[in-house]
């Protein structure tokens, strides 16, 4: 792959499991537990065998939670030649850790995919798309490469800031740039809003495929007409695109990019390596 090509496509799967459910809601019953093991018994099989057969490889970003609870479906996903990056330990919200719980979280994260790997994952995402005050120190800390969790691009990795001050009676101190790159997310090119049902607290999502389709085509299609170049980033969760009807619209959205023919899909890491190298050179 080369970063000369000019338009990339990478699908990003956050297999969080039971730790989405864990992680971010004061009571949780079996039945929620339960979405999150489908997506690790029925989903995350049925994506491998999809981007299988399309000769796809992806990133998963993967909590140590569901690491040490799925260790078979993460060596699978690992088997089949895809990317395993760091998305906490137990899907906890950094901006609501202090200091020390986020080190520990990013450690115990670490570990465990370091187990896997053999090595340190080279990217991150934060289980809240969000940041603490220390998060971006503690990415270039832990030596990762890319983030993927904030939101001030769309098509075009960025050097997030360290240090920026911000007020609401002073206008931006920008700070420095970090030597990491940033993929920017967003809630439109999300599996989640647009499909998850709860009923406390009230999520209604249950969107029809026709309608998230229309969206990520429009997305993709925006870039490739109106960019020189550009990734584009899809966030899926196994346990919301697995479902059948929505496996089949990740498989539409797919023949879409491909019959453009401008655009690559390619893992989320390898993009940076390339993007690191091209600025090297």
């Amino acid at each position: 792959m080369s970063i000369d090509h000019p338009y990339t496509a990478c699908l990003t799967f956050d297999f969080d499991a039971l730790s989405v459910w864990l992680g971010g809601y004061p009571v949780v019953t079996p039945a929620m537990l339960s979405r999150g093991e489908y997506g690790a018994r029925v989903a995350v099989p049925r994506i491998l065998n999809l981007l299988e057969e399309h000769d796809i490889r992806a990133t998963f970003f993967v909590p140590g939670h569901t690491g040490e609870s799925f260790p078979d479906r993460v060596e699978s996903i690992l088997a089949a030649g895809h990317e395993l990056a760091h998305h906490g330990y137990g899907h906890e919200d950094p901006s609501r850790q202090i200091p020390h719980e986020e080190r520990r979280s990013m450690e115990r994260g670490l570990e465990v995919l370091e187990r896997f790997l053999g090595r340190k994952p080279l990217g991150y995402r934060s289980p809240s798309w969000d940041y603490s005050d220390v998060t971006l120190s503690l990415l270039i800390e832990y030596g990762f490469i890319y983030d993927s969790s904030l939101f001030a691009d769309d098509f075009h990795p960025y050097h997030p800031r360290l240090g920026d001050q911000v007020d609401v009676e002073e206008p931006l101190r920008m700070g420095e740039e970090a030597d990491l790159w940033e993929f920017p997310v967003n809630f439109c090119l999300d599996d989640w809003p647009h499909f998850t049902f709860n009923f406390d607290p009230l999520r209604v999502g249950l969107s029809a495929p026709s309608k998230v389709f229309e969206i990520w085509a429009a997305e993709f299609d925006y870039m490739t007409e109106h960019e020189e170049r550009g990734v584009f980033t899809l966030t899926m969760h196994p346990q919301v695109i697995g479902r059948g009807h929505r496996i089949t619209l990740l498989e539409r959205f797919i023949q879409h990019v491909l019959s453009r023919g401008v655009a690559r899909f390619a893992r989320m890491g390898d993009v940076a390596t390339e993007l690191s190298s091209k600025v090297r050179v």
